[in-house]
């Protein structure tokens, strides 16, 4: 006759024995993962000590992807990638905003619209963003004509060659504002152009509980800002 169920069964009636660490594979996109998620994954360890956290960062186009193929639990991404296999949840939203430094001669305005960009000095997104064909569009059709002077692959860059006094970038204020406020000035973009973050799941299976509680996490400690609402 096996013991080993009966000292089972002892350990059980005994109190729950070691916990098992339950791991969340994390996946997102540089403008998330840098500063905004990795200060999330901080405090979110620290409150919740037997959680570990695997973050991986790749482009957006990888992060649908990665969760499709089963080796991540949750992405936190920008884009909209509706595809079978996966679920959006919406998590923020937000329209799009002039970024530049305090001393910009546009900096004062209230709201800017795409007739103001005329002639000036601008940032852009490069070609693969889907933003960039948007505001190519509005431009031609205000008649503007700026003055691109560098192209770059993320909003964080973008706000950074801003705040360096290259020109001045349409972008997501989100999570930019939270890290770059100080330093730049955010002007609201008149256009349709809006943002919307979501979290990404399998819908083959069920959420992990360690994503429920990491989405859950960032709900409720991602800071009000003036231009983004929970989604």
């Amino acid at each position: 006759m096996r013991l080993d169920p009966l000292f089972e069964a002892l350990d059980r009636i005994d109190g729950p024995g070691e916990t098992v660490q339950e791991t969340l594979r994390l996946v997102a996109p540089p403008s998330y993962a840098h500063r905004y998620i990795v200060s999330l994954i901080a405090s979110f360890i620290r409150g919740n000590p037997e959680f570990f956290v695997n973050l991986e960062v790749t482009t957006s186009d990888m992060v649908t992807l990665g969760i499709l193929e089963n080796r991540f639990d949750l992405a936190v991404t920008g884009i909209e990638q509706s595809r079978a296999g996966i679920k959006l949840i919406p998590f923020r939203e937000s329209p799009a905003v002039c970024v530049m430094r305090p001393e910009h001669p546009l900096s004062g305005r209230k709201i800017l619209k795409p007739v103001d960009l005329h002639e000036q000095e601008l940032i852009a997104l490069t070609y693969r963003h889907g933003r960039r064909g948007q505001l190519d569009r509005l431009l031609h059709q205000a008649r503007a004509e700026p003055k691109i002077v560098a192209e770059v692959s993320t909003s964080f860059a973008a706000a950074d060659m801003a705040r360096e006094g290259l020109g001045l970038a349409v972008i997501n204020p989100f999570p930019v504002y939270h890290y770059r406020s100080p330093d730049l000035a955010f002007v609201r973009f008149e256009s349709p152009m809006r943002y919307r973050g979501h979290f990404v799941v399998s819908d083959q299976k069920p959420v992990p509980r360690i994503a429920r509680a990491f989405m859950r996490h960032l709900r409720l400690n991602t800071p009000p800002d003036p231009f983004s609402d929970p989604g």
